[in-house]
């Protein structure tokens, strides 16, 4: 993978994580301003995932990076975001837009954190959907 530099939140925390990824997905977009991405077409997405915390878990990791590529891997690669539950085409906050993305793989990340004990907190999402296009996405509450 080449060496990626990416903005970085500022914060106040001792350790920062960045888990890059790639992964194969397809999409539309349901609205008729979205253009020629109204018709089911397909990325190579590229994502960066910056996690950061003062507490280290029990086998000394802020989170495991398998457990990053597990959570948003898996669940996106070679699929179609419309069918996944996250994007129901209800509104324009639930579109499969890049930025929708980011935030609901911020969302699946967190909901994850939240859950261990030393609770970590996903700082934001760099979300490349095309070589000169990308997103991103950082929570406006938090520590900073």
């Amino acid at each position: 993978m080449i060496q990626q530099i990416y903005p970085s939140p500022n914060h106040s925390y001792s350790y920062e994580l960045n888990k890059d990824l790639h992964f194969a997905a397809a999409h539309s977009i349901p609205h008729e301003g979205a253009g020629k991405c109204q018709n089911v077409h397909g990325h190579t997405y590229f994502a960066n995932v910056t996690i950061a915390g003062d507490e280290l878990d029990d086998s000394g990791f802020l989170v495991n990076f398998k457990t990053i590529k597990n959570l948003l891997h898996d669940r996106f690669d070679h699929g179609v975001l419309n069918e996944d539950d996250r994007f129901p085409a209800e509104s324009a906050n639930t579109f499969p837009t890049t930025e929708v993305v980011a935030r609901v793989m911020h969302e699946i990340i967190q909901e994850h954190l939240d859950q261990t004990a030393n609770k970590p907190v996903c700082l934001q999402i760099y979300l490349r959907e095309t070589p000169t296009s990308y997103v991103i996405y950082r929570p406006k509450s938090g520590r900073v």
